[in-house]
């Protein structure tokens, strides 16, 4: 492998709940004359202070934390350190998590079964830049992102074809109640209650209330 060594101090924030594990990482990476252990956190808003307080090159961090996931906890990081490169250290191999941690903005994602070398390696080719990810993940990532993005933007469409006041109809026919009722807790006559259900029925493509209480529902526009 190329020396990537940097030429300068990499400050380096582990955070791990696992106090053995904690240390053990801690003094490998302090046995490096290049790499210096800026603190250890045991939590994510733990990490977040520190990160503020410290300034760290390189965060190396588990994925599981005891008070949130370990990309929640990066966007925290990432909010107080933005140029911190983020290297989650994890024991779940799976490629959800693999793309958590890239929607969360690491730079490298290690096992619990990598070396001592791969982990020193892998922090200080983080904090030169690279990023240690196979580019056929990142493709996905995107590709999961889009599609999130997609289906927002066809929620909000779906949304804007309906009216505020249709919208409080349909929360309150999901409580069950009544015309009358429900006219009076909207303000409104009863008629205009009637007209209101008759053109969601006829929006949602439906044949009765409940009929499009459930598919509003279903569609994202209420919650049951």
């Amino acid at each position: 492998m190329l020396n990537v060594s940097p030429t300068y101090q990499v400050r380096v924030l582990v955070v791990q709940d696992h106090p053995l594990l904690a240390s053990a990482i801690a003094r490998v990476l302090e046995s490096e004359d290049d790499l210096t252990v800026v603190g250890i956190a045991r939590r994510g808003d733990q990490a977040a202070e520190m990160a503020a307080s410290e300034k760290p090159s390189v965060v190396l961090m588990d994925f599981r934390l005891p008070d949130s996931s370990g990309p929640a906890a990066a966007a925290k990081i990432r909010a107080a350190v933005p140029e911190a490169a983020i290297v989650f250290h994890s024991a779940d191999e799976s490629e959800a998590a693999l793309l958590d941690a890239i929607d969360a903005g690491a730079t490298a994602y290690l096992t619990k079964k990598a070396t001592a070398d791969q982990i020193v390696g892998a922090v200080r080719r983080a904090s030169v830049g690279e990023v240690l990810i196979p580019v056929a993940l990142f493709a996905k990532a995107i590709a999961r992102q889009r599609k999130v993005v997609t289906e927002r933007q066809a929620h909000e469409k779906l949304v804007a074809e309906f009216t505020p006041r249709e919208l409080d109809v349909l929360r309150l026919l999901a409580e069950g109640l009544d015309t009358v009722t429900l006219a009076e807790r909207l303000g409104i006559a009863s008629h205009t209650v009637e007209w209101h259900v008759r053109h969601l029925i006829e929006k949602l493509g439906v044949h009765s209330k409940l009929q499009a209480v459930i598919a509003a529902a279903r569609l994202g526009l209420i919650e049951l």
